[in-house]
């Protein structure tokens, strides 16, 4: 009987150790669940969450900071500070976030040795303006690689005297010329490796050119600058001279020049990859415009075969007249506004490395001939967009075949497209698709 006890007791002994240890195992399976359910967000690499941080809003990335020291010390790290872009809104005359006026200060306190790509997003107010140049002011410290001027409103003209009025970038204006140029030249004093710089509608002038030039000519590789009255061919040129490793380049049509072309077709210059015009007229009839002589265009080429020429044409009918009379070696082609038939004939004759053309209306007269010339001499054409235009079907048909499967990219209206005795528009559909050896349709116009 004692033996049979001692033997019961054993058994439950036994089950209880098993028990207790089959209840750890699961306590201990239960934990590493959880534990996988919910990760501990504090331990993540830096790494990671420095990529994260990159891609918050500035206020985001601020509250973020706060949730653990880890997190707080990636928001103090250089790296993401080195691209920042400042946006300068007041909220009566816009309804985009503004970057807090406090964070700024604390950016420029800690930070201002750390940025390299930096832009500014304005609105049209006078105190964003203000605000703006003032930060311009204090970038003493950091080293810029780029540098953009961005406006995201048009100002009123007529409520402002026009001694305070100067725009940057799509009519952004400060309240000071003499503000803006002295606090953008502190910029282009201090940052020794600038490489590319955008500034549009600015009143920066030829003496800025200079500093900007004697400060940063072996680095600057991009210049987008359009629109800027104050800046004559001569400053443009002085530019080009000096600047030999320059690879990219925007403008307006005023400030092109033949000089500025043998300028970058120069044996110490690199060869140019692009290089973007934009012929704007705003005053009908007023703007006249110069002519550029072939040689110069044939010497350009000949120095940067590969350079990609892109032209945007804003322009009324009666001012094309100084354009494409000759070969111009254009590859990208942009009308605006609405362009003739006696042009666009022209354009087929003049600008035989065509890669894209976009006509954004015509008139009331069919294309047929213009495009089938188009495609006869322009061997290179991928992309074509055409608006408020009009083109027999079957002459479409036939730009199509001729061009073939190298329209990578065609864009035209439904509209665009007038049926006749050949094709209608359900049959050029299908006719469309087998020269392009895939399925294409017209695109078309919203019902809403």
């Amino acid at each position: 009987m004692k033996r049979g006890r001692k033997t019961n007791e054993a058994n439950s002994s036994s089950s209880e150790e098993t028990t207790e240890k089959e209840s750890k195992r699961h306590k201990v399976i239960d934990e590493r669940a959880v534990a996988v359910q919910s990760p501990d967000w504090a331990n993540l690499l830096q790494d990671i969450i420095l990529q994260v941080f990159q891609y918050l809003p500035l206020l985001d990335r601020a509250h973020a900071s706060q949730v653990c020291r880890s997190w707080n010390q990636v928001f103090h790290m250089p790296d993401l500070w080195r691209c920042f872009e400042f946006e300068l809104n007041q909220p009566a005359t816009s309804y985009l976030r503004a970057t807090h006026p406090e964070l700024i200060k604390q950016i420029i306190k800690r930070h201002s040795n750390h940025l390299q790509y930096v832009s500014f997003k304005v609105d049209s107010s006078k105190e964003s303006a203000e605000a703006a140049c003032d930060i311009l002011s204090q970038l003493v410290n950091c080293s810029l690689k780029t540098l953009g001027l961005i406006s995201t409103a048009r100002p009123s003209f007529m409520d402002l005297p026009k001694t305070l009025l100067f725009h940057l970038n799509l009519f952004f204006f400060f309240f000071s010329l003499s503000h803006f140029i002295s606090a953008l030249t502190v910029v282009f004093v201090n940052s020794k490796s600038l490489s590319s710089l955008k500034i549009d509608d600015t009143p920066v002038d030829d003496p800025s050119l200079k500093v900007l030039v004697a400060n940063n000519s072996d680095t600057l590789k991009l210049l987008k600058m359009s629109s800027c009255p104050h800046v004559s061919p001569a400053g443009i040129l002085c530019v080009a001279d000096q600047c030999h490793g320059l690879r990219e380049l925007a403008l307006n049509y005023h400030l092109l020049s033949d000089e500025l072309l043998l300028a970058l077709s120069s044996e110490k210059h690199v060869r140019l990859e692009h290089l973007r015009i934009d012929v704007v007229s705003e005053n009908p009839g007023q703007t006249q415009f110069h002519t550029i002589q072939k040689s110069s265009w044939d010497a350009f080429i000949k120095h940067s075969p590969k350079v990609n020429l892109v032209m945007y044409f804003f322009l009324y009918e009666e001012e094309f007249d100084p354009f494409f009379r000759y070969e111009i070696p254009v590859t990208h082609l942009y009308f605006g506004r609405s362009v003739s038939k006696d042009v666009l004939g022209r354009v087929g004759m003049t600008c035989p490395r065509l890669v894209e053309l976009v006509v954004c209306a015509n008139g009331l007269r069919p294309l047929d001939e213009e495009l089938i010339r188009i495609a006869e001499r322009c061997k290179y054409l991928s992309a074509v967009g055409l608006g408020e235009c009009e083109v027999s079907c079957s002459a479409f048909v036939e730009f199509v075949k001729m061009c073939g499967g190298r329209l990578s990219q065609l864009s035209i209206m439904e509209e665009v497209l007038i049926p006749d005795q050949k094709y209608s528009l359900e049959q050029i559909h299908w006719e469309v698709s087998k020269h392009l050896g895939r399925v294409w349709f017209p695109d078309m116009m919203p019902t809403w």
